[in-house]
């Protein structure tokens, strides 16, 4: 337990966190750093942009709505004090991609209809499953739902916009850097803190296993809507001279992103999103149930 403490404390998050990795950011990015020209001035690629930038920031709320919900639940302090410093790393990842939909061009008068119009029907209904584990004051599910499952996904999500954007965005790739590093810190809390749980409480396994099952259909939804039938694809390959993407690499899990076709990203994703599901449950004594593909 004193490890525990000691990994998790706020201490060691200060000195991680907001006086470590970030310490120099605006926003999650170098202050002087500006989205790039021509995705300003290409109205596929920004529209495409806020698009996919409107999914962090339905994701991330998701994610404040329930490290907050969960502090209450949490039958110990440690876990209390940890889920106050994951709640504030979740508003400030709300708060950094919401600036970025101001940087892209939304009007502030605009931002809630725009998220509005722009979120992912799958991706809502992947929060909502989640949401309603929270509202029970469920903390097994809840922290397996929101520790394994979401911050399992975004960490995934995060490291291939990550190796995309680096090369031609660097404002958007150290935006990402962070929510990685905050992200890594919270799956190993769920693996560690729920890990115990189940062994004093063996008979909540089912229930767990189709809490992840469930989530995991909705969230291939999201992957497949993303992926599948967008017109920015055509519209990065025209232009990737101008996009500084021209003769440059974008290396994850061994391949290069740039030169895969959509589909293929897509199951890149999925698969690496699902082997890790697998490898978190099993050392947390869950059994990984493969859900449906859309």
């Amino acid at each position: 337990m004193a490890d525990f403490l000691a990994a998790y404390s706020i201490q060691n998050w200060l000195e991680s966190c907001p006086q470590g990795y970030l310490v120099g950011t605006v926003y999650g990015h170098r202050p002087e750093e500006e989205e790039p020209a021509a995705l300003l001035e290409n109205e596929i690629l920004r529209e495409e942009a806020i698009r996919t930038t409107v999914q962090l920031v339905v994701g991330e709320r998701c994610a404040l709505a329930a490290s907050s919900g969960l502090i209450n639940a949490a039958p110990d302090e440690a876990s209390k004090r940890f889920l106050a410093t994951q709640t504030l790393d979740e508003a400030r990842h709300v708060e950094i991609f919401t600036q970025r939909l101001l940087d892209l061009g939304v009007p502030k008068k605009d931002l809630e209809s725009t998220i509005q119009h722009f979120a992912n029907p799958n991706l809502v209904k992947f929060a909502e499953v989640l949401l309603e584990k929270v509202d029970k004051k469920d903390f097994v599910a809840g922290v397996v739902g929101q520790n394994i499952v979401l911050e399992g996904m975004a960490f995934s999500v995060f490291e291939m916009m990550h190796a995309i954007s680096e090369p031609t965005n660097p404002k958007f790739a150290h935006m990402l850097s962070g929510t990685i590093a905050d992200e890594r810190r919270h799956v190993g809390f769920g693996e560690n803190r729920i890990g115990s749980l189940i062994k004093q409480y063996p008979e909540r396994k089912p229930d767990i296993e189709k809490l992840q099952k469930e989530m995991s259909y909705w969230m291939l939804a999201t992957f497949a809507d993303a992926f599948r039938n967008n017109p920015a694809r055509a519209e990065f390959k025209r232009i990737e001279g101008e996009l500084g993407r021209a003769g440059v690499h974008a290396e994850w899990q061994g391949v290069d992103l740039l030169t895969m076709e959509p589909e293929e990203m897509e199951h890149l994703l999925a698969d690496t999103v699902l082997k890790e599901f697998k490898i978190r449950l099993g050392r947390i004594g869950i059994e990984y149930q493969t859900p449906a593909r859309p």
